[in-house]
């Protein structure tokens, strides 16, 4: 589980160190995509596969399927940690979720997201107001 919110800086390359407390759980592989609001989703390997398991029991004759699809693996990256612990984040993805050097890893109980600073700035303070109305509507069916 994936817990916490961190706030690494991206070096020169496009890398950013992973918290210490995620690095087990990501050691054996990642995949970096694109998450919804302009974040990005990083996700174990294994856990990717199952998602996209799910998503692949869709069927290709219905367009929002087929976008879905598409826009999930187009945006895909599967890599892993270096040594240090880095995690290198490709260009395309920096720019979709706008990074550059200030950035907010938050951990999102099944994947990391990761956020570029002003983004989860206005973000998080904007939800903070209507999180606790969230709370009704989550969990209205338990």
């Amino acid at each position: 589980m994936f817990l916490g919110t961190h706030t690494p800086r991206l070096d020169d390359k496009g890398r950013f160190f992973l918290p210490a407390k995620f690095r087990d759980e990501l050691d054996g592989g990642l995949v970096i995509t694109r998450g919804q609001d302009r974040c990005l989703a990083i996700y174990p390997t294994a856990t990717f596969v199952e998602m996209t398991q799910e998503i692949a029991k869709g069927a290709v004759s219905v367009k929002k399927v087929r976008d879905y699809q598409r826009m999930l693996a187009a945006g895909a990256s599967d890599t892993a940690p270096d040594k240090q612990g880095r995690v290198m984040i490709p260009p395309m993805l920096r720019r979709y979720a706008g990074l550059d050097k200030d950035i907010v890893v938050v951990g999102a109980i099944t994947r990391v997201e990761v956020w570029d600073a002003a983004e989860w700035e206005r973000y998080s303070a904007e939800q903070e107001s209507v999180f606790a109305e969230m709370n009704e509507e989550v969990f209205a069916d338990s």
